[in-house]
């Protein structure tokens, strides 16, 4: 009986986790709610904090996750060739990103909520990369070729799949700014670490994530 006390303690705190804070609901619905919200900037030091914070799990199924989702989306579309987008860089510190997925025809935009990388590929690229919320820097670093992925959608059903190529990067570039990494600050990987460069990676001289 006392274990199950236990588990149950746990289970509601990890449902009560997953609630929005009253700041994070008024900022999800300030304004206009089919409008952007504003990038956050490296550059103001309020919102780089934001930037470098790790971000918690969010329930797909609250209604403030479809309208965090839908923003996203909005400020994603707002930017000059961005490909990528992730919840900390609207002020949110909360597991969703958006990513262009070049590996599918039309090159759609995606949404991905809770995503987790289970797996990544020893083989490395090397490529060019940029930030929405990093004013005019760019750099090289190395990226796992292929990533296998776990994610919800807003009905709060499962997925898993495994991506490549230059989507690959968006991916774990997004998915670094929700452990509040920045490019800026990560590190270029040893000079004898494996790795090959790719045609895929010319889509990213002109857009930042």
């Amino acid at each position: 009986m006392k274990k199950l006390s236990i588990l149950f303690v746990l289970f509601i705190g990890f449902i009560n986790a997953q609630k929005f804070s009253k700041s994070e609901i008024e900022l999800i619905n300030q304004g206009n709610i089919n409008s952007a919200l504003p990038i956050y900037q490296t550059t103001d030091e309020h919102q780089h904090k934001t930037l470098l914070s790790l971000s918690t799990e969010i329930d797909p199924l609250d209604k403030n996750t479809a309208t965090l989702v839908k923003r996203m989306k909005e400020s994603l579309l707002s930017t000059d060739g961005g490909v990528g987008i992730a919840a900390p860089q609207v002020g949110i510190n909360r597991k969703v990103i958006w990513v262009q997925r070049f590996d599918k025809e039309g090159e759609p935009l995606e949404y991905f909520i809770n995503p987790v990388i289970t797996w990544r590929s020893e083989l490395q690229n090397l490529g060019p990369e940029g930030d929405l919320s990093i004013p005019e820097f760019r750099d090289q670093f190395y990226r796992s070729k292929v990533i296998q992925l776990e994610y919800v959608d807003l009905k709060g059903q499962k997925f898993s799949e495994m991506v490549e190529g230059f989507t690959a990067v968006i991916f774990q570039h997004e998915i670094d700014h929700l452990f509040g990494i920045l490019i800026s600050d990560k590190k270029e990987k040893e000079k004898n670490d494996s790795y090959q460069p790719v045609d895929a990676f010319k889509k990213s001289d002109a857009v930042g994530r």
